[in-house]
């Protein structure tokens, strides 16, 4: 893994956006999170991740998403207003994190898939090798269950919100963070079934290029439900 020298940004080149920066398409954010760095403080100490692999979830009007029947008590938050964070337990196994997006009620979201422990990788190692077998630095956050245990986030985490910088759980916008489309790849989302899980009709993995982080593509099996 690189060294935080190496892709930490310099004091005061992040900034922590507004709500209005997640109120936008979720396309539009789900490539605009590449790049952008998440801090989570705790007791602990301070873990932050590169964001390197997200998938977009476009509400009721996606067959992908958990929206796409309506609001319920576990999906509440993603109706709700854009910047904070949805937080799900996955097959009653692992927890996965979303980005709200979109104005209140369009329920869209991004899944935060991998990222590079660019801070506090002693923490995060801690962490992982307390919930399994950590084989490489570069598997601290790779893959959104991961991701999660490096942070220290559950399902208590959930409706966060992440425009506040002096909270448990900041996002930061490099300024370094512009980039072009030949630097972002897009494919199926992972283990989505049913139409969701279509290349053809929605490609809404994004991730950079050759990045090492981002998690293996798996295509859902016969039994697993769609998010």
């Amino acid at each position: 893994m690189r060294g935080e020298r190496d892709v930490a940004p310099a004091p005061g080149a992040a900034v922590v956006p507004d709500r209005a920066w997640f109120e936008r398409d979720v396309h539009v954010v789900a490539r605009d999170l590449l790049g952008t760095l998440l801090t989570r403080r705790t007791s602990d100490g301070a873990v932050t991740l590169r964001i390197t692999e997200v998938e977009a979830y476009a509400g009721p009007a996606d067959p992908g998403s958990h929206a796409f029947r309506g609001e319920t008590a576990r999906n509440r938050t993603m109706f709700g207003e854009a910047g904070r964070v949805y937080v799900y337990r996955h097959l009653g196994l692992h927890h996965c994190m979303n980005v709200v997006c979109s104005p209140p009620g369009e329920a869209s979201a991004v899944l935060l898939r991998a990222g590079e422990v660019v801070e506090g990788a002693d923490l995060a190692r801690e962490r992982r090798a307390a919930a399994g077998v950590t084989r490489a630095d570069l598997d601290l956050a790779r893959g959104p269950a991961r991701l999660t245990v490096a942070l220290a986030v559950t399902r208590d985490d959930d409706g966060r919100d992440l425009t506040d910088p002096a909270g448990d759980l900041v996002l930061r916008v490099p300024a370094t963070a512009d980039r072009g489309d030949a630097e972002v790849a897009a494919g199926p989302r992972v283990g989505v079934s049913g139409d969701g899980g279509r290349a053809d009709l929605f490609p809404w993995r994004v991730w950079l290029a050759g990045e090492p982080t981002v998690s293996p593509y798996r295509a859902a099996g016969p039994r697993r439900r769609s998010r």
